[in-house]
C-alpha cells in the first residue's frame, strides 16, 4: 500500500472511529432524532437564510433528501419555514425555540468530545495545524472541481 493509500485508509478509519464512538451519546441526549436530522438543524442554526439548495450543498445531500427531512422537522416543531419580502419565491428556514434546545444540547456534546480528545491536540505546534488545514483545503478544493 503506498503512501496515499495508506493515508486515505487511516483518514476514513478515523472518521468511523469518531462517529462510532460519539453515535451513542449523541443518540441518547438527542433521542427521537436522526444523525441527518441533528446535523440539518446545526447547518439551519449556522446558514443565514438558510433554503433546501444551501441544506443540499452543506449537508452533501439531494434536494429532495432535504425537503423530506425539513417536513419532518417542521411536524415536530423544530424548524419553521419564513419568507423574506424581497423574495416572496423562495422558501427559508429558521429553528425554533424547540430546534435551538436541541442545537444547543447538540454543541454542548461538541464541547464534551474536544474535552474528551483535548490531549491528542495539546502538544501540537501551529505548523502542525496548519499543515493539516493546507491538506484538507488543497483536497476539498480538488473534489469540488471534479464535481462540477
Amino acid at each position: 500500500m503506498d503512501k496515499r493509500q495508506q493515508l486515505m485508509s487511516e483518514l476514513m478509519d478515523l472518521c468511523n472511529e469518531i462517529i462510532w464512538l460519539n453515535k451513542p451519546e449523541l443518540e441518547s441526549a438527542l433521542n427521537g432524532y436522526t444523525l441527518n436530522e441533528i446535523e440539518l438543524i446545526e447547518n439551519i442554526a449556522l446558514i443565514p437564510n438558510a433554503n433546501v439548495t444551501k441544506l443540499a450543498a452543506a449537508s452533501y445531500m439531494t434536494r429532495g433528501a432535504i425537503s423530506k427531512l425539513t417536513k419532518k422537522l417542521l411536524a415536530k416543531n423544530i424548524i419553521e419555514s419564513y419568507q423574506n419580502a424581497e423574495n416572496k419565491k423562495e422558501i427559508y428556514f429558521r429553528l425554533t425555540a424547540n430546534g435551538q434546545k436541541i442545537n444547543n444540547i447538540h454543541q454542548e456534546l461538541h464541547g464534551l468530545f474536544l474535552k474528551r480528545d483535548k490531549e491528542v491536540f495539546k502538544n501540537m505546534t501551529d505548523d502542525e495545524f496548519d499543515t493539516i488545514f493546507r491538506f484538507i483545503g488543497r483536497y476539498r478544493y480538488h473534489l469540488k472541481n471534479i464535481t462540477r
